[in-house]
């Protein structure tokens, strides 16, 4: 078992939402990570989907990165305060 690979188990609570991160598990394959993140983020039908992702294979950026997310806060019509939105729309 200690060599078996880390994975990160991600689970769809309701059909229409996002895939939220559940958690890490060792499995051996994609097969015995998706079977085991169903027996441990799973028992109480929590989920309708489960991703698992071998956590090699993720990559982020770093906190301290501030000036890698700089070139967005110069683009000001990115932000929604522009656009009206009719009275009908109601969740958006």
């Amino acid at each position: 078992m200690k060599d078996w690979p880390l994975w990160e188990v991600f689970i769809r609570s309701k059909q229409g939402l996002s895939h939220k991160h559940a958690g890490s598990i060792h499995a051996s394959d994609a097969q015995m990570a998706i079977e085991n993140a169903r027996d441990v983020y799973c028992r109480r039908n929590e989920g309708t989907s489960i991703w698992v992702v071998e956590s090699q294979y993720i990559h982020a950026s770093t906190e301290d990165q501030a000036a890698f997310f700089d070139p967005s806060n110069d683009k000001v019509y990115r932000h929604p305060t522009f656009y009206h939105l009719p009275d009908e729309v109601k969740n958006m």
